[in-house]
């Protein structure tokens, strides 16, 4: 069966650090790149057309789509059906819990979830650190985050990381750690 990481968390939780430590840690690790359509920052997106878009809509192909910052940002069937070619575990990032449950729902595979966190104060200095021109709509999708967690108390996590007291290669092997012994192939 396929496999694939959800991962959830604010803005500035270590989502991309932490997928580039899994990558490093094992090259069946890929970061999954969301089709973006709009404008920002290109770095790890695949930039889209609102033409693209419809045609995948048409098609049947968006598996979850939202829209943050101006943007809309999409994860496609096509794209996630490349990403785990050869038994490579594609690591999903998110920031809706409504986004994982559709994912897990809509794209058959072994989804194990992994909720990252930081504290407010942390996504504030981290967030101009790694180049955010827009660290106040960061803060904003912080409190939506958390406003999300306690909206749905019960949603299931099979690991918990808060990255303040946890490095991110640290991070990396508890999650790699998670996913083998969740393995539907273990």
């Amino acid at each position: 069966m396929r496999q694939g990481i959800l991962l959830y968390g604010p803005p500035a939780a270590g989502k991309d650090t932490v997928t580039e430590a899994l990558a490093e840690l094992n090259a069946r690790y890929v970061s999954f790149t969301r089709l973006k359509i709009g404008a920002g920052k290109t770095k790890g997106y695949r930039m889209g057309t609102p033409e693209q878009l419809a045609s995948l809509e048409a098609r049947g192909d968006v598996v979850y789509r939202n829209e943050r910052y101006g943007n809309t940002y999409v994860v496609d069937r096509p794209g996630l059906e490349q990403a785990m070619e050869g038994g490579r575990v594609p690591v999903v990032h998110l920031g809706q819990l409504a986004g994982m449950e559709q994912v897990a729902a809509l794209f058959p595979a072994h989804w194990v979830r992994v909720l990252l966190w930081c504290s407010k104060e942390t996504t504030a200095l981290r967030s101009p650190q790694r180049g955010d021109n827009d660290t106040a709509a960061r803060l904003t999708a912080w409190d939506a985050t958390q406003a999300d967690l306690a909206a749905h108390p019960r949603a299931q996590w099979k690991l918990r990381v808060d990255t303040e007291t946890t490095a991110p290669v640290e991070a990396a092997k508890r999650i790699d750690a998670t996913v083998r012994a969740t393995s539907p192939h273990a």
